[in-house]
């Protein structure tokens, strides 16, 4: 049995330059391996095949890692195909964090209920 090929190490060199359009690092720092990624078009005529993907990957929010994985890339590789598709508003971004602190801390009276059960012990 032959080995798998290893995404971006035994890829021809050739072909992740020709996605990136030879850049090596993306402009931006707003995806790592969780950001979650939501398309917010449909593909359009003309445009790079990985991005079609992406974008009909992406119509529910979908990790940066689990992109990687479907499309067999290294995750530096789908980063910079991200950083085009979000320049250009076809997709929107979140870090699963980045929820308002108020939507995760408990209401005030349900803390103030567990504190007078604390006291009562």
């Amino acid at each position: 049995m032959t080995p798998r090929p290893r995404p971006g190490r035994d890829e021809d060199p050739d072909r992740l330059y020709t996605l990136t359009g030879g850049r090596t690092r993306s402009d931006s720092a707003s995806f790592d391996l969780v950001t979650l990624v939501v398309s917010e078009c449909e593909p359009s005529t003309g445009m790079q095949s990985e991005h079609v993907a992406i974008l009909r990957m992406c119509e529910r929010p979908t990790a940066v890692v689990e992109i990687a994985a479907t499309l067999d890339l290294p995750v530096s590789i789908v980063r910079i195909l991200l950083c085009d598709l979000l320049d250009t508003g076809r997709i929107s971004a979140r870090h699963p964090r980045t929820a308002r602190v108020s939507d995760r801390l408990p209401a005030p009276d349900i803390l103030e209920q567990v504190l007078v059960g604390l006291r009562n012990l």
